[in-house]
């Protein structure tokens, strides 16, 4: 028996509530537990003291700088070949066998578990290249591993920009270049830096891919050469280890706040530059 359209739309409703409450409580517990347990721990000392009997005492200075180095150093890798391949794919190629076979391999190298990442970048970065466990081998493995996120939802925000813009573009006597420099782009930023702050967000919570290729040293790196830690990495080493409970969950509090900033910081940014572009 068919329920009436009325009820149909009711249940639907209710159920797609449902789901959404059980996610945010999800989320909401996590935060508030981890908060809950970790902010009275932290303090300026805490955050800008170097680790002392490896995590048991002192701060976490060292995971905190290599914890803005690192991404930022994946983000300058990655970037400008992400942005250039969604350029090259929707602008200067047509839907070919070449470009399915693009985009197929980009869809499955965001499928590769992390671990996989780290084990191939230990091979041919640290072990191969002979770059050791250091800031650029992470960075290089990072890139890598955030590359197809960037790739894909660059790709959508360029497909997004109506094609009439494009066509004003060319009927002024702008060359395909100009137009993807001053009207495609400019219209798609808002999309693409959605994905450069996911990558940057994957950046910072990545622990297994880090491990492997920049290593877990609480020495503050003077070099792109050197080995650091990252705060995932220096939570994990502590949780495992049961080194010091208390600094783990400090280090876990920071680092949520960590990635909810650059959440906050990429949607303000957005709705910053839609608003500038409305007036």
């Amino acid at each position: 028996m068919r329920l009436p359209p009325k009820y149909t739309q009711m249940t639907a409703v209710a159920v797609l509530a449902g789901a959404t409450l059980v996610t945010l409580a999800a989320l909401f517990f996590i935060i508030v537990f981890v908060l809950h347990k970790g902010l009275p721990v932290v303090s300026w000392r805490f955050l800008f003291t170097n680790p002392q009997e490896m995590g048991r005492a002192g701060g976490i200075f060292p995971t905190l700088v290599g914890s803005v180095l690192l991404p930022l150093l994946g983000i300058a890798i990655a970037m400008p070949l992400g942005v250039g391949t969604a350029v090259y794919l929707t602008e200067y190629t047509r839907e070919t066998k070449v470009t399915q076979v693009i985009r197929f391999g980009t869809d499955c190298l965001a499928g590769i578990p992390s671990i996989i990442f780290g084990l191939f970048g230990f091979i041919f970065f640290v072990v191969i290249l002979r770059m050791g466990w250091s800031l650029l081998s992470g960075g290089l493995t990072l890139a890598i591993m955030i590359l197809p996120t960037i790739i894909r939802t660059s790709e959508e925000a360029i497909r997004a920009v109506p094609y009439a813009y494009r066509e004003v573009s060319f009927s002024l006597g702008a060359t395909r270049w100009e137009t993807v420099v001053k009207v495609v782009l400019p219209n798609a930023l808002p999309g693409i830096v959605t994905g450069l702050m996911l990558g940057i967000g994957r950046c910072i919570s990545e622990t297994a891919a880090v491990i492997f290729t920049a290593g877990s040293s609480l020495r503050l790196p003077q070099s792109a050469f050197d080995s650091v830690r990252t705060m995932a990495v220096h939570f994990y080493i502590l949780a495992r280890e049961g080194l010091s409970n208390e600094n783990a969950y400090g280090t876990a509090a920071v680092l949520i706040l960590a990635v909810l900033l650059v959440n906050l910081t990429a949607y303000w940014l957005m709705h910053r530059f839609i608003a500038r572009r409305t007036k």
